[in-house]
């Protein structure tokens, strides 16, 4: 048997897609052997790779399914329409989302590196991207993991004969506590507090110590104690690679579906959960003229599937040449899409329940949102069930497995980014690596576990990663896109799936998801809301260092595109075109390569 060897990376762009592969069916696009093209050496062979498929496809909807569907889009949804919002949401998942999700699966896949080498074989100059998109996760690991951490603290105190979160009887409650659930005929008013708002306020957060950022207040130990064991447990998931995370996710991203399943079935069954699946649904078309509505929906579907923060690349780049990632990416959108639709269900029966039980409207119960739904709403719900403590437990439970899958992700990510960048050097120290990684995480999160950590928080998310990782992945999608061209993206998808993408992933490619992604940014710089949390007012200072804060990591695209022209030797056009060009392999070092039998 004859063989042909090209090299995956290069030989398409040289060659120009030669006959012999376009003609080429998917069964006979193989990864080389050193048996058939002994000269080269693929290096998925010495990186790794899945065990199974499913330890893939599981790690991927692990990392899109994560808190956020649960708080985020059900908020979001009512808010914005009820059933109606589901037109752009659709609209956005398949002409921006689902189409910015294939592309990264598929660059990951083919070229088999992280987000920082992958530039050299794609166009070098952009190669800061790699760094802004390491950077952005890393602040999103400083206070992510502290918000697992408090679900832990709940999934401990859950163990209690009763829950803590059920009277006010205890040392941390005011005199404004009114526990409405205990008794009948009790007025809620403006100043009422419920059991489980104090608990998390002033038991869990300590938050009336701290008088805001210029005084967050002293540690606290507990939430310290959890933090370690929720990085301890990231440690040993992360350290061998895929090949232990893998196996995590199958606990991981699973559990949350049967927690789900059960709390819908329960909460189906509470008094008045019909008027929250009403008010959850009830479509209102007028919304859809508002244009605030189109943004909510394109930044929930972008946020949801999470393209841009490099994970996707690097879970792709341990599949083997030929898995078919566009069947993958297909399915896990779906899937996200549906929990996020199915964690509507869930939030909504429980708050018609607390809107009966307070004999008030449900627009009252529903006004919290983010960590607030989950810390305040649903514990209180929940206390005032049959069966408290094992709902209690099941649902932290499942808060933990949601939230331990998305840091997996974003870790790997950073992990198997400056693994392939300096092979030599880390290759044979990843465990020491990703101590180093998990050790730096846990210092950088010590800020939000003060008592007035949550505004060290609620600052991280509004600025260490919303508009800088949009504007990070819009970038990528022009570099692709333009730079390396169209063209050639689908030349390599041809070559891994045996069939090039159709018109209309080329046109979301190269026009409609930027302009997706430009529509997203302008509409956040338009509309910038003063910052609040729990009545605390951001002062302009603090404003002034979350802007510090987006701008450290997306400056990297800029300062490097500098140090390449400043370095490249030549004339201007000369190092432009050097700089624009996907660079050849390193010598020792080839990329993956495609055999193809004639």
């Amino acid at each position: 048997m004859e063989v042909v060897c090209f090299k995956s990376q290069t030989s398409m762009a040289e060659v120009d897609s030669p006959p012999e592969v376009d003609r080429l069916p998917q069964r006979d696009v193989l990864m080389v052997s050193s048996r058939f093209c002994p000269r080269l050496e693929p290096s998925i062979d010495s990186r790794g790779k899945w065990n199974k498929k499913m330890d893939f496809l599981l790690s991927v909807i692990g990392f899109a399914v994560d808190l956020g569907n649960v708080w985020r889009f059900p908020y979001i949804c009512y808010q914005n329409g009820g059933g109606a919002f589901l037109v752009p949401y659709v609209l956005m998942a398949v002409f921006g989302g689902i189409p910015l999700f294939y592309m990264e699966l598929a660059l990951g896949q083919y070229h088999h590196v992280g987000v920082i080498p992958i530039w050299k074989h794609i166009c070098p100059i952009f190669k800061g991207i790699g760094y802004a998109v390491c950077i952005i996760d890393l602040y999103v690991a400083f206070y992510y993991n502290t918000i697992i951490a408090w679900a832990l603290y709940y999934f401990y105190s859950s163990m209690d004969s009763s829950l803590p979160w059920t009277h006010c009887n205890n040392p941390w409650n005011t005199p404004n506590c009114t526990n409405y659930f205990a008794y009948s005929n009790v007025t809620w008013s403006n100043f009422s507090h419920s059991p489980a708002e104090e608990f998390y306020m002033r038991k869990v957060l300590e938050i009336q110590k701290a008088e805001g950022l210029q005084d967050p207040g002293g540690m606290r130990w507990q939430l310290l104690l959890c933090l370690f064991l929720i990085f301890t447990t990231v440690y040993f998931s992360l350290w061998k690679g895929v090949k232990t995370s893998g196996k995590v996710v199958w606990l991981t991203a699973t559990f949350p579906y049967l927690v789900l399943s059960i709390l819908l079935i329960r909460g189906a069954t509470l008094p008045g959960a019909w008027r929250g699946i009403v008010f959850y649904l009830q479509p209102n078309w007028e919304k859809l003229l508002s244009t605030s509505v189109w943004v909510d929906a394109a930044a929930q579907i972008f946020f949801s599937l999470g393209p841009g923060f490099g994970v996707l690349l690097a879970l792709a780049s341990y599949n083997q040449i030929n898995n078919n990632c566009f069947r993958d990416a297909l399915i896990t959108s779906v899937v996200n899409c549906l929990t996020s639709f199915l964690s509507g269900f869930v939030i909504f029966t429980v708050l018609g329940y607390m809107a009966e039980m307070r004999d008030i409207d449900i627009e009252e119960v529903a006004k919290d949102k983010g960590p607030s739904l989950l810390f305040i709403t649903y514990p209180e719900a929940i206390a005032n069930m049959v069966g408290s403590t094992f709902f209690s437990i099941a649902f932290f439970l499942m808060m933990i497995a949601l939230g331990l899958d998305s840091t997996f992700g974003g870790l790997e990510a950073i992990i198997t980014a400056l693994v392939d960048e300096y092979p030599q050097t880390l290759t044979k120290r990843r465990e020491l690596l990703v101590l180093v990684l998990v050790v730096g995480c846990f210092l950088g999160s010590l800020a939000t576990l003060t008592q007035g950590g949550a505004y060290v928080i609620k600052l991280l998310e509004e600025f260490g990663a919303n508009c800088s990782v949009l504007a990070v992945v819009f970038l990528e999608a022009i570099a692709v896109s333009w730079f390396y061209g169209i063209r050639q993206f689908c030349r390599d998808v041809k070559v891994m799936l045996g069939f090039s993408p159709g018109l209309f992933w080329k046109i979301c490619w190269v026009a409609i998801s930027p302009a997706f992604l430009a529509f997203i940014i302008i509409s956040s710089l338009l509309d910038q809301s003063p910052l609040v949390l729990f009545g605390y007012r951001y002062p302009a200072w603090s404003i002034s260092i979350g802007h510090l804060i987006s701008t450290s990591s997306f400056i990297c695209i800029p300062i490097y595109m500098a140090y390449k022209l400043i370095w490249t030797p030549g004339s201007l056009k000369q190092r432009l075109e050097v700089c624009l060009r996907p660079e050849k392999p390193h010598p020792g070092q080839p990329p993956d390569s495609i055999c193809l039998r004639p």
